[in-house]
């Protein structure tokens, strides 16, 4: 079991603990439980959905990088495949604020590069912010999507950003977490340059039109890809690099472990991600970012 989950999992409930253990003990534990292993942990624990989305906060809190607050908040997100997705807020000490990533961001973006189509419901252990609103306000879920927190009823998004201001105001058609295929190619074959492409390629920027992706390689050699998250407002836009931390952190990789960086973006684009993605790499202690242009 990593190490950054084993005092959140020693005040787990013994039941909890028995049918989650074999999960968390592998190596590859990707901070998210399938459909199936939900079923049999429900079935072992007699959890229904919410109440063992709930349990798993503090697993999920677990994974968080708070060298600046110190202040950890979890998040899971449940798919329509019946899915759950672990998110966790993010800070980068060095790096501008605006690169930090709330829980909210992190379980989403978590779930939408893992393949997953929409979302059904997000719980968490503190109120979403006004930020986390505007992002989730740009899901293929909209305002009907589901927010769990602790002690209070159920509500939609859309009790917690009423008159809310999102894409179909804008008449964009295509929702964050909609399959898309943007067809861009580029010369580049090796697996990092083509993976930074292929999230490029998937990623959601239908008001700049300026997609881009971003792949990591760490230092024992994984791959970690993100895609662009443009939003209505502009500011709760999720940067492709941020993506790729999310998936890698959630992993159990080291962020201060990246060997070398991808960032694939269009010519001249309105929004260009390389300036911030080099200064927050850089951050991180690494260097080596290369720049393909489509």
């Amino acid at each position: 079991m990593h190490s950054r989950f084993l005092d959140a999992f020693a005040t787990l409930p013994a039941t909890l603990q028995t049918a989650l253990e074999p999960l968390l003990s592998r190596d590859d534990f990707p901070a998210m439980l399938t459909a199936e292993q939900v079923a049999n942990v429900k079935a072992q624990t007699g959890l229904d959905d919410d109440a063992l989305a709930f349990s798993l906060l503090p697993l999920a809190a677990a994974c968080s990088l708070t060298p600046i607050s110190h202040f950890h908040v979890g998040a899971v997100a449940r798919g329509v495949s019946g899915n759950l997705y672990f998110g966790a807020n993010m800070e980068f000490s060095g790096a501008s604020m605006q690169q930090t990533v709330h829980a909210e961001q992190s379980a989403v973006t978590h779930a939408w590069l893992r393949g997953e189509a929409k979302l059904a419901s997000i719980t968490v252990n503190y109120t979403p912010c006004g930020h986390c609103r505007q992002f989730m306000n740009e899901l293929n879920s909209g305002t009907e999507l589901n927010i769990h927190l602790p002690d209070r009823d159920v509500a939609t998004l859309g009790d917690y950003l009423p008159y809310s201001f999102g894409p179909k105001d804008l008449d964009i058609t295509t929702l964050l977490m909609d399959k898309v295929n943007h067809g861009y190619q580029i010369a580049e074959q090796d697996a990092l340059s083509q993976q930074a492409l292929d999230a490029c390629n998937q990623s959601h920027a239908p008001y700049s039109q300026s997609h881009s992706g971003v792949a990591l390689e760490t230092e024992n050699g994984k791959i970690f890809a993100g895609r662009y998250a443009e939003n209505a407002a502009f500011n709760p836009s999720l940067p492709p690099l941020q993506g790729a931390l999310i998936l890698l952190n959630l992993s159990g990789e080291d962020c201060l472990k990246i060997r070398r960086a991808v960032i694939v973006e269009r010519h001249q684009p309105l929004v260009s991600q390389h300036d911030a993605t080099r200064a927050t790499l850089a951050a991180l202690g690494c260097q080596e970012l290369s720049a393909i242009t489509l």
